[in-house]
């Protein structure tokens, strides 16, 4: 059976993540508003804990779980550590003294406790001693909801507020004025305003050392020449290719080594990552880590993909779909500027081709969009029982790749 489960990041005030919440789905085609609640918070933890390592989900940061009153009442939380999960109480559960007793002793425990797409209602000041973080939909709530909200907690130091459902950089600076804390949603991958980003002389040299690795005979002595008038870039190779990832006996100590040993494949990851790191080195790390997720997600499906040509292709166009967010700038304007192929053009700027069918099914994996993602699955002819295993695999693979470059 595959287990199917979307994450959303959660940041800070600072943009920086705290924890992802995790969206279980039991198949593609079935949205969580046909699944029973207890079932699909017992099959997430059920999932995360045998199936697929809650951190890997997470590269070790608090998971935010939904419970029920019922899952709650048999212990399903304490079946994870409390330095891993952050209890999100649904919003359907109603506050009683059956609920109070189990939050009281879950904090005596140590959890992390949050009350999920609140509204206000006096009775919950019962529970305020004891609760760390209050969500609010901030698309659904009114700011004077919000402020009724903000009066009620003053006092209770302990609260944090988190705004879900932020998805753009307008609504995170009203979030911030308003007293959230933390943040919810993909505002972090919108343009934060319309601007020019001049590329300095680094960054147009990894342009170029990608167009020339896009080609199907790499020049092997022309890139090597090229990252020999480059220290930075030298030394970055030969750090990279000496990491534990690739387990070598021998160490690498000259470029053409480093070069001849990681092959084409790898080179071509290594300067698309190289690039997108630089380039996004002043927005939030999670912006990074999406990039490498969309890149190896796209890639393993064009392997997996029949006729689907080069997967070194397809990697570098999910490395490229978030330039628009990374330069601020509209995708037509960067992809102008970049020396990338025609095809990855068309699918970063038009939405046109294989290449952009994989950026769309990866988008609605990011969102938990499972009706659509399934009719793109069915739409391009891929594997349906592949895809969900594709997308854990490039999540573990980003984590990994995290790692080795901050």
């Amino acid at each position: 059976m595959n287990f199917y489960a979307a994450r959303q990041p959660i940041l800070d005030r600072e943009k920086t993540l705290v924890g992802y919440e995790l969206l279980f789905r039991d198949g593609l085609a079935n949205v969580f508003p046909q699944i029973n609640g207890d079932e699909a918070t017992s099959k997430l933890i059920e999932g995360s804990q045998f199936t697929f390592g809650l951190e890997e989900l997470t590269d070790n940061k608090p998971a935010y779980i939904n419970f029920t009153l019922e899952t709650l009442s048999k212990g399903y939380a304490t079946m994870m550590g409390t330095d891993e999960i952050v209890v999100e109480i649904l919003e359907t559960v109603q506050p009683g003294k059956r609920l109070l007793a189990l939050v009281q002793d879950l904090k005596e425990q140590g959890y992390t406790i949050a009350l999920d797409d609140y509204k206000h209602q006096n009775v919950w000041r019962h529970f305020f001693p004891f609760i760390d973080i209050i969500k609010i939909d901030y698309l659904e709530t009114s700011e004077q909801e919000i402020q009724e909200v903000v009066a009620a907690i003053k006092g209770f130091d302990n609260i944090k507020l988190l705004a879900e459902k932020v998805e753009t950089y307008e609504q995170y600076q009203h979030a911030l004025d308003l007293g959230f804390s933390y943040f919810q949603g993909f505002f972090f991958s919108k343009p934060e305003m319309v601007q020019s980003k001049a590329l300095p002389p680094s960054e147009l040299t990894l342009a170029e050392l990608l167009y020339e690795t896009s080609t199907s005979e790499m020049d092997l002595e022309k890139v090597t020449k090229v990252f020999e008038r480059d220290v930075n870039l030298s030394y970055k190779l030969l750090r990279y290719s000496n990491s534990a990832m690739f387990k070598r006996r021998a160490e690498v100590s000259t470029i053409k080594q480093a070069l001849v040993v990681l092959g084409a494949k790898e080179i071509k990851k290594f300067l698309s990552l190289l690039f997108t790191a630089q380039l996004s080195s002043d927005k939030p790390a999670e912006l990074m880590r999406l990039s490498l997720t969309r890149a190896r997600f796209a890639e393993v499906l064009a392997e997996q993909h029949q006729n689907a040509g080069d997967p070194g292709r397809a990697f570098l166009t999910g490395m490229m779909s978030l330039l628009d967010a990374i330069l601020d700038q509209d995708m037509a304007a960067v992809v102008e500027r970049l020396p990338l192929a025609n095809d990855i053009k068309a699918a970063l700027r038009d939405n046109e081709g294989v290449l952009a069918g994989y950026i769309t099914l990866v988008k609605y994996y990011e969102h938990a969009q499972w009706q659509q993602a399934n009719a793109t699955v069915e739409e391009m002819k891929l594997d349906a029982n592949k895809v969900p295993d594709a997308y854990h695999e490039a999540i573990h693979w980003a984590n990994e790749q995290m790692q080795a470059i901050m």
